[in-house]
């Protein structure tokens, strides 16, 4: 993995363009920050052009969602795609309320995205594969992970990222698998949006290659996420949240060869 893409970020300071949900917007904006890129949210349609067009990447978030919103967010993926930007989303939810899969797979006839991030039961109901999920959480299911992202990649002709313990990276043929992690990240409900933004930091560094994008972004998430953990003596998720911060501005590429585990 090009794990120096990390270096390219705090070097180049990449816009990245959000329409994020108000539970975990300044998560968010704070983690692009740290990380070393250039948030900017939007929640106003009126803006749209001006706004992809300083913009390095465009990251769509579902997670809280009108109907107002959702025409947002339609105009914000076509123009994307019109000015050559590349397109992350975040379907959050679309496992559990069925309203939810129906806006999004709408969304995605009519724009095309480069990554999906979210979580088996998510994208599980993306491939329109069977899952039990649970709210916003993963749930559980009998399929094979790799093979819920391989044929959710397929389907929508796109990177997927399926976070979890073991983080899928594929794009429908290829495969990356990422071990690092922590628990930790359960007890925060901001670090998976965070996620799914700061992988259009990295894909706005990536020269078009997004599948290498979102396999590092991933390595870099988890493996920082990790020393933070292992920093910590008990499960202290708001010391973990704010440690979180610190380090994805402090973490260094050697940093994370030190204890990257990947395949």
């Amino acid at each position: 993995m090009k794990i120096d893409l990390l270096n390219q970020i705090r070097e180049t300071n990449p816009v990245v363009l959000n329409i994020s949900n108000f539970v975990t917007v300044q998560d968010v904006a704070n983690g692009i920050n740290a990380i070393g890129a250039s948030p900017i949210m939007s929640e106003e349609i009126n803006e749209t052009d001006e706004m992809v067009g300083i913009s390095n990447a465009v990251a769509l978030n579902l997670g809280a969602f009108s109907k107002p919103q959702v025409a947002h967010i339609l105009a914000m993926g076509k123009t994307a795609n019109a000015q050559h930007k590349p397109l992350v989303i975040d379907p959050v939810a679309v496992g559990a309320i069925s309203y939810r899969k129906q806006v999004a797979l709408d969304l995605m006839k009519q724009f095309q995205v480069d990554v999906i991030r979210g979580n088996a039961g998510e994208i599980a109901a993306l491939a329109d594969i069977a899952w039990d999920a649970k709210g916003i959480d993963a749930g559980s299911g009998n399929q094979d992970v790799v093979e819920v992202a391989k044929a959710a990649a397929k389907k929508h002709h796109c990177v997927v990222i399926l976070s979890g313990e073991t983080d899928v990276i594929t794009d429908g043929e290829h495969v990356a698998r990422v071990f690092n992690g922590t628990p930790l990240f359960q007890l925060h409900v901001g670090s998976g949006d965070m996620l799914s933004s700061i992988v259009g930091a990295f894909c706005a560094v990536s020269d078009g290659d997004y599948f290498e994008a979102a396999q590092t972004a991933c390595l870099v998430f988890a493996s920082i996420g990790q020393i933070v953990a292992e920093q910590l003596n008990e499960e202290r998720p708001g010391t973990f949240a704010a440690r979180l911060m610190d380090e994805l501005h402090l973490a260094t590429v050697a940093d994370i060869e030190k204890i990257a585990q990947f395949d």
